[in-house]
């Protein structure tokens, strides 16, 4: 005796629903079923050996190609940030290896302090809302090209997952040699942002590599000055 689909009314005389594709019965929830469920939430299966390997190999041709050709080859980028970051902080909690890039100083138990220790203590997160404030100076910067400021995130999300996860091995590689690393995955990290930004726009234009560079330091300014003034503004309403 036929079925009828759940999902759409429609009758099922198969495995699955000829209107919608819904199966006519869901697999059971087992460890398999889980391990499945968190490969597809990162996107393991997609390529995320992959996907590293293709923003080493040509970064702003890999990332170009994402937004005008294929988006399936890649791993989707807000994921590849999220994922890329996460495995910064977890590495961190492990190795200790963190250093305070982002440092400020004020009086204990201010806004602005605490503001500071979440930047430093998350570093890996506080990436992620740093490339809102990079994107923006690239825009303007680049503000001839074609590209609209949503295409310039996704740009971001790619190059800037990629810095999280060299500065993982650098800290990785340190908490294990116990020799300080740190400063050196600054300067390859602030390298390759510049590269790949600067071969995304013109390959070919040395301006384009200087724009870039520009772009990631005024935006990591624009971050921490923004931080401080919403720190600042806090303490001034909490002490009126």
């Amino acid at each position: 005796m036929a079925e009828i689909c759940k999902n759409c009314k429609t009758e099922i005389t198969l495995n699955y629903c000829p209107g919608c594709g819904h199966p006519k019965s869901l697999k059971k929830i087992d460890g398999q079923y889980i391990l499945q469920e968190i490969r597809g939430s990162l996107s393991l299966e997609k390529g995320f050996l992959f996907t590293i390997r293709a923003l080493v190999v040509d970064p702003g041709g890999s990332i170009k190609g994402f937004i005008d050709e294929d988006r399936n080859r890649l791993v989707k980028p807000i994921v590849f940030l999220i994922v890329a970051s996460l495995a910064y902080s977890i590495l961190n909690n492990v190795f200790q290896f963190e250093d305070h890039y982002v440092t400020f100083s004020d009086k204990k138990g201010s806004a602005t302090l605490a503001i500071s220790k979440w930047v430093q203590e998350n570093y890996g997160y506080a990436n992620i809302i740093m490339a809102l404030f990079i994107g923006i100076w690239v825009k303007l910067l680049f503000r001839k090209q074609l590209f609209n400021f949503f295409e310039i995130l996704i740009l971001l999300c790619f190059v800037m997952g990629m810095g999280m996860l060299i500065y993982s091995v650098f800290g990785v590689a340190q908490g294990l040699t116990h020799v300080y690393l740190m400063q050196a995955a600054v300067v390859v990290g602030f390298v390759y942002t510049t590269y790949a930004v600067g071969q995304f726009f013109d390959k070919r234009n040395p301006i384009s590599y200087f724009k870039a560079f520009i772009a990631y330091v005024i935006g990591m300014i624009s971050f921490s000055l923004t931080a401080i003034g919403i720190g600042m503004m806090i303490d001034w309403i909490m002490g009126n």
